[in-house]
């Protein structure tokens, strides 16, 4: 996965436990042994990724146009 740094604002697909896929805007809060702590800035509850369920991620206001 491509660095993310401490206090950056991500988008991010992921899949959860259950297998569901959600996109989330989150703020990274640490960054440590493959795990992402974040604050998800919909719900405003803190959360921990697994960075081996991140299917994508893009800095947040980064649009790229496909096709």
């Amino acid at each position: 996965m491509v660095k993310m740094n401490v206090g950056q604002i991500i988008e991010i697909v992921y899949i959860d436990k259950a297998g569901r896929i959600t996109q989330r805007k989150i703020e990274v809060k640490g960054i440590r042994e493959g795990r992402i702590r974040a604050t998800c800035l919909t719900t405003g509850a803190p959360r921990v990724f697994l960075d081996s369920s991140i299917l994508a991620w893009q800095p947040a206001g980064a649009r790229h146009d496909v096709g």
